[in-house]
């Protein structure tokens, strides 16, 4: 049969639709959620949870939850959780999505270390560094990061801001090389202290991590703390101390490799009462390593504002001396990048204190974000936020983000 001109129009329209459609449904957003126990039902908090070969992914809860978002590109991928301690769980995508029951229960995995006798446990950790570079993705490569930072205020949080990053990493045996904020939301302000910090929090959670330092190792007292396994290696957990400025350090140290999946800090800052710290790290296609997670908390206290002070006790307020404070921030990385013709640069970059940056609200792209479920802990201070002057967290995110 002959095709007129007309025919031919209405055969190219069909055939742009079918391709138009079918591009559409493979580049459809689908939500993979479910949680994390351990055989006894506790929650396992910051599991590693990603697409193998995809660097797609994010980190449980506190409370052992996950939800990230991922394209119908990746339903035939394996979905794969590792965590300290445990047997690496894997499954297929489709099969996860398609269960009743999202609740993953990984099994405790067993080590044969603890036979092995530990002479000189900093050794281990003098190893680590010296491969660090080498067991590490240290050439540019761009992460993708979910920043949080909550301010809380005579034990109410007063204050809440979150960014969308995009950074460029080489890895904890260097230094950030750039990044910018693409996205943010934050609370109204309703705190008395208003610190602000000369950089982005982000470069904090560089400087304050001792593998980017030179650590001093004689100050340190070593000790062998316990052992475990993670995604297949046995690992050699160590501690050291600096008891004059109630310093710790703890690795989690690969026994064949040395990689250093996870590390643990605390001390007592100046001017603080104490500081927590926690670096995870998780493997590419190669087994290097990159950060998958961060979470640090400062807590102390403050002199109260003297034209605070009088305003509240003009008001009849009996008010403290001195105010407590803490400041939460966490971490997700949800993507890696490490091919740099894909970098994405876009957003606003700047040496100044997260709440300076004027990025406005977007609604849409915080809806469609890999998000980590909310927790207990996120709900308490939403909903605080909220009650202070009973304005809704989204009508303070759609007033407080304007240029």
């Amino acid at each position: 049969m002959k095709l007129t001109n007309n025919n031919n129009t209405y055969f190219l329209i069909f055939i742009s639709l079918f391709l138009f459609s079918c591009f559409t449904y493979s580049q459809e957003n689908i939500l993979v959620k479910g949680s994390v126990f351990d055989e006894n039902n506790y929650e396992i908090p910051y599991a590693a949870v990603g697409i193998v070969k995809k660097y797609i992914g994010t980190s449980s809860t506190d409370e052992g939850t996950f939800s990230f978002i991922i394209t119908t590109n990746e339903l035939d991928d394996t979905l794969k959780i590792s965590s300290i301690g445990f047997d690496t769980f894997k499954i297929n995508v489709r099969d996860f999505i398609n269960r009743n029951d999202k609740k993953i229960i990984l099994k405790e995995k067993l080590t044969q270390l603890n036979e092995v006798v530990v002479v000189s446990p900093d050794n281990y950790v003098k190893t680590a560094m010296k491969k660090l570079k080498n067991n590490t993705i240290s050439k540019n490569h761009q992460l993708k990061i979910l920043y949080r930072r909550w301010s809380v205020e005579d034990n109410i949080c007063r204050y809440y801001i979150e960014h969308f990053i995009n950074a460029i990493d080489r890895g904890p045996s260097s230094y950030l090389s750039s990044f910018s904020v693409e996205h943010s939301r934050k609370s109204s302000e309703y705190r008395f202290i208003k610190n602000e910090q000369k950089i982005h929090a982000l470069k904090y959670m560089e400087l304050n991590n001792p593998l980017r330092k030179n650590i001093p190792f004689k100050d340190y007292n070593w000790k062998k703390i316990n052992v475990s396994t993670y995604d297949g290696e046995d690992i050699i957990i160590v501690e050291g101390k600096r008891n004059y400025l109630k310093e710790r350090l703890r690795f989690f140290i690969g026994f064949d490799t040395s990689r250093i999946y996870k590390l643990e800090m605390s001390k007592v800052p100046k001017g603080g009462k104490a500081f927590e710290a926690t670096y995870i790290y998780k493997k590419n296609k190669e087994g290097k390593l990159y950060l998958s997670y961060h979470n640090r908390e400062w807590s102390g206290s403050i002199k109260f504002p003297e034209n605070i002070r009088k305003r509240r006790e003009d008001m009849g307020e009996k008010v403290p001396n001195y105010v407590p404070l803490a400041y939460r921030h966490e971490v997700f990385v949800i993507n890696l990048e490490e091919n740099k013709n894909k970098f994405d640069y876009s957003g606003i970059s700047g040496n100044m204190d997260m709440t300076l940056f004027k990025v406005p609200y977007d609604s849409v792209f915080w809806k469609n974000i890999s998000l980590p479920p909310e927790t207990s802990f996120f709900k308490k201070n939403i909903k605080e936020l909220e009650s202070l002057y009973d304005v809704p967290i989204e009508t303070q995110f759609k007033y407080s983000n304007r240029n």
